[in-house]
């Protein structure tokens, strides 16, 4: 802390700053802490008379701080012989509560600057908050320190032939890493400013042998959700052998608290570059409240939108709802309040007229606004082509005086925000859209599967429209076999949406039917190459059977799957490739076999999670096999967050898709039948039913069983051509009779059946007597099954 103050207090162009508080019993002001020193080596002393003439003693007891220029009694040595050098002299505390003195000393014979007095000012108001009224604090109080820590002053020292850098937490915090993140390289700071100011930044950093002297500059960088924040950067340049700069020193604050240039050009120029950078109608309101709130010493900000006669408020510092009138509070049902217009008659007028409203000290105003400014409230319509976007209401609990200057600089700043506030508008609508056709093209839920459970993860991209050609789909084939797919179709737009959507939901419908892995992933590429689109898409499919756990792997142009193995390694599938889908009508995509023991967690990951302009590919897949390999495969969903980790701004969309692979409980028992086209077919077909049940030790079912058997081959061998199989499978309580043969048409059940009829009755008595009867499609045909169900227990 003492490093940090030390160099924080050389940039405020002081070399000493010393506390001094009434000693109590004694007409005295006593040292209470101190940092830095004087030129000639000397400490500041530990008494001054509260009766004599040094500037610590005057400031106490005029309530006024002194700017003192060099060659006057300062008192900080002896008392009585004149300093070269100027000094400073602040009381603490309110006036009226006198609670002590900060005495600080120049580093230069110029004294200091405007914009480091304000610095000292709003530091001494920060120290004055840590001392106690009526208190006798001891000595040493730790009281500098904490109150810079509670500027969010950070400070470094870097050395540029190495690009290492020595930085305290607080300027970590204020770009945005934490300390357990940050390797001492200035590449990793560096890496959360925006582009734009990156050459500004590079030329202070790593400075040229000529460079000297105090370098300023402010900056903006991306906090950990994707805000901006604006930072001042102050550093002076080392030079060591041969006039060579050996380290920069420096120091990092928040913006409010070394203000930029205090003019209004500077204001507006900075207020035009944070709303160009804001997106969204939230940036835009934080934008309002760094811009108005405190360099206007405002106590209320409020930012509303105007739609359908209603003022949306978007933002309302401070947040609390006890900060603001009653009317409002009774209208806060969501994260912000509403209102109509009409209830408002002085801001409807102020909307209606578009120009600002003035309202000094005890105004007459409507309940609604009367407690937002009691000592004076500003109501500033925001035009925007023609039309007002919202208001912005700025409030003051004191007596406030609106100066002509800051009457301009409202006026410019409501244009300025009207504009921002109506795009920011129009990119949140267009948001919304892009994420209710993402979420419309995206599965909703995915099935309960047996033997296993699957969990997905999709994030759009946080630059551009936040649509992407990511998918995937959990496709629940039959009842012990399952099929994975994720894909990516190639850019950010709606035709990659749209694009992604047909390709999904072709997958599909081609593994319903039954197709191996490898044609439905080549009827899926003929399908986009049939589209004669300019994209192209990549995709991964895995079929897998969830009673043994062999799995079946396609990999069309995809990144390969990776497997966490039961005791915690992990590894990268390799399974043969073929071409992103779209590109050749005549690409063949070959099938991998993998077996999967239970307890194996399968990942499949699109581009956007292990690739990015920082990241390269081969780094990104290890990173990742490491965080599959350290999260807890029992919480399949906290498994995914940490493998998306903190994604930060992302340059593309992620899909991630898991499936923990359990092995079925109960396995079920299986028998088989080809049916040959024989005149006696039905019978053999019955016989090898009958056998089954018998060794099954399930002859309770056998009646019904054997209905169904007889009305389903007969129905397949009278209407079909080509084989016909016959498969029966006992899992826990039920009996599933399945009849396979080569026609995809579904048996059509008669609508009418009377006393002439001389078919039809067969599948409506199957129907009655199953607790299920569905027909799906297999590869080269259908399969009829019925489910019946074995009273009592199954041995």
């Amino acid at each position: 802390m003492r490093t940090c103050l030390d160099r924080a207090l050389t940039f405020a162009g002081a070399t000493l700053a010393a506390v001094y508080a009434p000693s109590a019993g004694t007409e005295d002001l006593r040292l209470v802490d101190a940092s830095g020193g004087t030129p000639s080596g000397a400490g500041p002393p530990e008494r001054l008379p509260l009766s004599g003439d040094s500037p610590a003693a005057r400031a106490f007891r005029t309530d006024h701080p002194l700017w003192l220029p060099p060659g006057t009694t300062s008192g900080t040595t002896s008392g009585t012989t004149p300093d070269a050098t100027p000094l400073g002299a602040l009381p603490l505390g309110p006036p009226g509560g006198r609670l002590g003195c900060l005495l600080v000393l120049s580093a230069t014979a110029d004294g200091f600057e405007n914009e480091q007095r304000r610095f000292l000012e709003r530091y001494a108001d920060a120290v004055a908050g840590l001392l106690q009224p009526g208190a006798d604090p001891p000595k040493p109080t730790p009281l500098l320190g904490p109150a810079l820590r509670s500027l969010r002053v950070g400070s470094f020292v870097l050395v540029p032939d190495t690009g290492l850098i020595d930085a305290d937490d607080t300027l970590l915090e204020l770009v945005g890493i934490t300390p357990d993140d940050f390797d001492g390289k200035v590449d990793t700071l560096l890496a959360h400013a925006l582009p734009e100011d990156m050459h500004a930044l590079m030329s202070v950093l790593e400075p040229s042998d000529e460079a000297s002297g105090r370098r300023d500059l402010e900056f903006r960088v991306r906090g950990p959700a994707g805000e901006m924040r604006w930072l001042s950067l102050s550093c002076r340049v080392a030079a060591g052998a041969a006039d060579r700069p050996e380290q920069v020193v420096g120091v990092v604050t928040a913006t409010p608290v070394l203000r930029r240039g205090g003019d209004d050009v500077s204001r507006i120029q900075w207020l035009t570059a944070a709303l160009d950078d804001a997106a969204t109608v939230r940036d835009v309101g934080r934008v309002v409240v760094a811009a108005l709130r405190e360099p206007l010493a405002a106590d209320r900000v409020a930012l509303a939108a105007l739609q359908d006669d209603r003022l949306m408020v978007t933002v309302l510092d401070p947040p609390q709802p006890t900060a603001w009138p009653p009317t409002w509070r009774s209208e806060w049902r969501t994260e912000w309040p509403d209102a109509p217009l009409r209830a408002l008659p002085t801001l409807q007028a102020a909307m209606r007229d578009g120009r600002m409203d003035l309202w000094p000290a005890g105004a007459l105003l409507e309940p609604g606004l009367a407690g937002i400014g009691p000592g004076g409230l500003a109501v500033l319509p925001l035009p925007a082509k023609g039309q007002v976007a919202g208001v912005c209401l700025v409030g003051w609990d004191r007596p406030h005086e609106f100066a002509p200057e800051e009457r301009s600089l409202l006026t410019a700043t409501a244009a300025l925000v009207g504009q921002a506030l109506k795009r920011a508008h129009a990119h949140d609508a267009e948001q919304e859209l892009a994420t209710m056709l993402q979420r419309s093209l995206l599965p909703r839920r995915l099935p309960e599967l047996p033997g296993g459970t699957a969990v997905a993860r999709y994030l759009p991209a946080r630059r551009g429209l936040q649509v992407g050609g990511d998918w995937y789909d959990v496709i629940a084939l039959s009842e012990d076999r399952v099929a994975l797919v994720i894909g990516d179709v190639q850019g950010h737009s709606a035709g990659a949406a749209t694009i992604m959507g047909q390709m999904r939901t072709a997958v599909r419908a081609y593994a319903m039917e039954g197709h191996p892995p490898d044609v439905v992933v080549s009827h899926a590429n003929r399908l986009l190459v049939g589209m004669e689109t300019d994209l192209f898409a990549t995709c991964c499919y895995a079929e897998l059977d969830m009673e043994e756990g062999n799995t079946l792997f396609v990999r069309a142009g995809h990144l390969a799957p990776m497997l966490r193995l039961p005791d915690g390694a992990t590894e990268e599938v390799e399974v043969a490739g073929g071409p992103p889908l779209g590109i050749l009508a005549e690409a063949e995509f070959p099938m991998t076999a993998v077996e999967l023991a239970p307890a194996t967690v399968l990942a499949l990951v699109t581009d956007g999670l292990v690739e990015a302009a920082d990241l390269p590919l081969d780094e990104g897949m290890r990173r990742t096999r490491v965080a599959l390999a350290a999260a807890d495969p029992a919480d399949l969903g906290k498994m995914a967050d940490e493998l998306l980790g903190d994604a930060g701004r992302r340059e593309d969309d992620v899909a991630l898709l898991l499936l923990r692979y359990d092995g079925m409980k109960t396995r079920p028992i299986r028998a088989g039948w080809m049916v040959w086209r024989l005149p006696d077919a039905v019978m053999h077909a019955r016989r090898f039913t009958a056998r089954t049940l018998r060794r099954w030790n399930v002859p309770e079912t056998a009646d019904a069983v054997l209905l169904v058997v007889s009305e389903l081959v007969t129905n397949a061998l009278v209407h079909t051509q080509g084989p016909v199989r016959l498969d029966l499978i006992l899992r826990g309580d039920r009996v599933r009779v399945c009849v396979s043969d080569s026609s995809p048409r579904a048996p059509a059940k008669p609508v009418i059946v009377d006393w002439e009829a001389t078919g039809g009755r067969g599948l409506l008595l199957v129907e009655a007597m199953s607790e299920s009867f569905v027909t799906v499609p297999v590869a080269g045909g259908k399969q009829v099954c019925s489910e019946i169900a074995v009273p009592g227990e199954v041995p």
